[in-house]
């Protein structure tokens, strides 16, 4: 186990090898063979919370920035979202298009909770890409750590529906901001990974009355795009599409130098974990007048409706919350005006101030 320093209330310009990690756990499964990663950000406001990733990497690197990366984004999501939670990350590593076996995807799960339960607490692991909440349920026989497990068996269940009604909340803040109105209605929207959580997005999206693209990797996604009666963009197009709101809802990193002079949209706001390639792409998005809902803001329903588990679980009080995810959006954007910054540095700013308190 690497124990760095303690750590520090998020830098403005974080990159992705910076270590300001509490905590980092490096493991060969003992049953798979299978690499994960445990990387806990931060404990100043409770124990880290994050969900666990399996996914295929090109190599070991990559899977570790990823942990280290997301970790520090949680740490800010449950910041701004005032939530008695730190953050955390885990990352079970596989080889890029790899197929595990039911046995050895269990092993893989079985070997990721005894790397959980090592840490004694300090961080509660849930579904992320790649893992369910059945998936929780094996998690479980290794450690207590663990939330979103079904709701029969004491959990809140699947947190997509959560992340996808805060995400809606966020475009509709984003729409309210930049046209004065926060109707969806005959707004033109983009939404890019059709993934569990991108696919309620555009679902919500539809029955708000907007005028939907859709685009995914996978080809199989365009019957959704049948279904509900939408267009559908090839994803080598899909940032290029001339509409008012584009939806990232798939992997992150999409938004870089050269992404960015391409979009046709006066709004950026998705599900989608760290959109930005860099912070620095969050000052170009601004010269080009395009309104970017901070990630960690946008899709921090998933989160917030698993918190509610820590004081026994209520459907209703969940939904609440989450829908305040357009209010803390909201005065996001105007801190950001009245400061002449960013909306990524106002969201910061008050990470930070909470953390330090």
């Amino acid at each position: 186990m690497i124990k760095p320093r303690a750590a520090a209330p998020p830098s403005t310009d974080s990159h992705l090898e910076t270590l300001d990690h509490e905590d980092l756990i490096v493991r060969r499964g003992r049953r798979s063979g299978l690499y994960t990663f445990v990387a806990v950000h931060s404990t100043l406001r409770g124990p880290s919370l994050g969900g666990c990733r399996m996914w295929g990497y090109l190599d070991s690197h990559e899977a570790l920035r990823d942990a280290l990366r997301l970790s520090r984004a949680m740490t800010y999501k449950s910041a701004v979202a005032d939530l008695p939670l730190g953050g955390g990350k885990g990352v079970i590593m596989t080889s890029p298009g790899a197929s595990l076996t039911s046995e050895q995807r269990t092993a893989a799960l079985l070997d990721f909770g005894d790397a959980v339960e090592s840490l004694n607490g300090r961080y509660i692991t849930a579904e992320d890409v790649g893992t369910s909440s059945r998936d929780m349920r094996v998690i479980a026989e290794r450690t207590r750590n663990v939330a979103g497990l079904p709701r029969r068996l004491g959990g809140s269940g699947d947190p997509s529906p959560f992340t996808a009604l805060g995400v809606e909340s966020a475009i509709r803040a984003c729409c309210e901001h930049v046209f004065g109105s926060g109707s969806l209605r005959e707004r033109s929207v983009v939404v890019v990974g059709l993934g569990h959580v991108g696919s309620r997005v555009a679902r919500r999206c539809a029955r708000a009355g907007a005028n939907l693209v859709l685009s995914d990797i996978d080809p199989r996604k365009r019957r959704l795009a049948k279904d509900l009666g939408t267009g559908w963009a090839p994803p080598e197009r899909a940032l290029e599409v001339e509409v008012d709101v584009l939806a990232p809802c798939a992997l992150g990193a999409v938004l870089d130098q050269t992404t960015v002079p391409r979009l046709r949209c006066p709004i950026v706001a998705g599900a989608a974990n760290n959109q930005l390639a860099s912070d620095s792409v969050a000052d170009l998005l601004a010269e080009r007048n395009i309104l970017w809902a901070p990630d960690f803001v946008a899709n921090a329903g998933g989160i917030i409706n698993i918190a509610e588990e820590l004081h026994g679980y209520d459907a209703a009080a969940a939904r609440l919350r989450v829908r305040r995810i357009g209010e803390i959006m909201l005065d996001i954007f105007d801190h950001a005006d009245a400061a002449g910054t960013t909306p990524l540095m106002a969201a910061m700013d008050l990470a930070r101030q909470r953390l330090a308190a």
